[in-house]
């Protein structure tokens, strides 16, 4: 009998040993797809070309932002499990550059992991030539053109959002309150779909052109539109039938005064729209993400458990149950104030 015991304690120490190695043998998770890359405009819509070559910056706050943009277009990131939901993300950078790498793409990946379908936007920018109004044809087209393909992307095309930084706030806003807006005759069969973004993500946003708020670089870029100052003001077209938003900034951003997101808060408010807005007393601009252990840091989860309150994202879950953004490299206070 004692032998017998002796050798089942053999074989449990065996395996016990063994198990790493067989843990190591079954297969790693499957990574997600890399981003599909889907063209706004049939090839040669746009006779036009942006000034000199696509350019993605390399140092400062350029790294990784993209300008001299011709072939506007998005980035599709599929979740290995879509849940239903749909982000088009819009990166800030003042009208003259996109914050791809240091806000659009980190927060699409961070959307991909919970089971979101994020489109990141190349949108044609004025600094480069293109007319003020282009953005805001890339974003309504940005719109339809997902809502067109969401039975192929597992996406509900009544839950698909927009969620922008910095002056893609204002492309988010704009396209948010002005969807029906004729900005561009119709191209195909996808431009008889509504432009409406379901839900609305404005963070560190540019929402206003007019002053005392009008000291911004998306501003100066908007401003040979005649009727810019009125046109790109979100707060001006506030109504009751745009989306529920839901709003971030720092108290302290020195590139974009708290006072936008204020005015959008009231503006929303004021019509009945339902809306959430969080100050945090240090931040700057500029921060994606946020850093980890920053108070900017907590936006992600707390527009994740704002986006399921409203049916989203799924049921509710507790805080904790939201996977974290991953670590964003460090930033200055602020970015250099030239773009927004």
């Amino acid at each position: 009998m004692s032998l017998h015991v002796g050798k089942l304690r053999g074989l449990a120490v065996l395996l016990f040993l063994l198990n790493p190695l067989l843990a190591g043998a079954l297969p790693a998770a499957p990574p997600a797809p890399a981003p599909e890359v889907v063209p706004l405009w049939p090839q040669g819509h746009w006779q036009q070309r942006a000034r000199g070559p696509e350019r993605i910056g390399i140092e400062g706050s350029a790294k990784g932002a993209v300008s001299g943009i011709s072939n506007a277009r998005m980035e599709i990131y599929r979740p290995l499990k879509p849940n239903g939901t749909a982000v088009v993300i819009f990166g800030g950078g003042g009208y003259f550059r996109i914050q791809i790498g240091s806000a659009a793409k980190p927060t699409a990946q961070w959307l991909q992991s919970l089971g979101v379908t994020a489109a990141v936007v190349y949108y044609r920018l004025p600094a480069d030539g293109w007319a003020p109004v282009s953005p805001f044809q890339d974003g309504q087209r940005a719109m339809r053109l997902l809502r067109a393909q969401a039975a192929s992307l597992g996406v509900d095309p009544e839950r698909i959002g927009a969620l922008g930084f910095s002056a893609g706030g204002n492309l988010a806003g704009i396209v948010a309150t002005r969807f029906d807006a004729p900005l561009y005759p119709p191209v195909d069969a996808a431009d008889q779909l509504s432009a409406r973004p379901d839900f609305l993500a404005m963070i560190y946003p540019v929402v206003s052109m007019r002053a005392p708020l009008d000291h911004t670089r998306s501003k100066r870029e908007l401003a040979s539109q005649d009727d810019a100052q009125q046109a790109y003001s979100v707060e001006q077209h506030v109504r009751k039938d745009m989306p529920p938003v839901f709003l971030a900034q720092a108290v302290d951003d020195r590139t974009v005064d708290v006072g936008h997101s204020v005015a959008m808060y009231q503006a929303t408010h004021a019509a009945g729209i339902p809306v959430e807005l969080h100050l945090f007393e240090a931040g700057g601009h500029s921060w994606g993400l946020g850093k980890p252990g920053t108070l900017v840091a907590q936006w992600p989860r707390l527009f994740a458990n704002w986006a399921r309150s409203h049916g989203y994202l799924g049921p509710p879950h507790d805080a904790s149950a939201i996977p974290a953004a991953a670590a964003q490299p460090p930033r200055s206070l602020d970015d250099d104030g030239a773009g927004d």
